[in-house]
């Protein structure tokens, strides 16, 4: 992976179709995420079609940055603990086991949003990610992921016809 590559761009094309980080997704959110240092980051702006009351965002959208990034999050650390590169095959991928989010204060509309987020647990096939989202330099809300490995049969090529 480098610098300028996305985890969600080494996902095979199969495993890139969620609504919000599938960069095949036409209609997603499109979430890319980096590592800087021992963190993961994500940036993303919200459309003004994301509003929950005007002038902020909807707490789902919120929740789903979160999750998607917690979850590419926790599939590159995994490489990174194997010493593989993020394409390796068979493809490491996560699904959430849950999804926990704290709305601290309410997130503007109209600026960027940041996600950093760093690894908490990791123990067998389950990896915990815990991240903040920033938005204007204020931390608006906090979650943790649990994120568990996707079973090889799931995360291998799709079904036949």
């Amino acid at each position: 992976m480098t610098e300028a590559e996305a985890f969600q761009d080494l996902y095979p094309d199969h495993l890139s179709c969620c609504y919000g980080c599938g960069r095949l997704n036409e209609h997603g959110l499109h979430i890319r995420s980096y590592w800087d240092g021992d963190e993961s980051h994500c940036w993303f702006t919200p459309k003004p079609y994301h509003m929950a009351i005007p002038g902020y965002v909807y707490g789902g959208l919120i929740a789903s940055i979160i999750d998607c990034h917690c979850t590419g999050t926790a599939a590159a650390a995994a490489y990174r603990k194997l010493g593989q590169p993020a394409d390796a095959d068979p493809p490491l991928r996560f699904l959430t086991g849950s999804l926990h989010v704290d709305y601290l204060k309410p997130t503007p509309l109209g600026v960027p949003l940041e996600v950093r987020a760093f690894v908490k647990e990791m123990k067998g096939r389950k990896i915990v990610i815990s991240a903040r989202l920033i938005a204007d330099g204020h931390v608006c809300a906090r979650g943790e992921v649990v994120s568990i490995q996707m079973p090889e049969k799931l995360a291998g090529d799709p079904p036949g016809p």
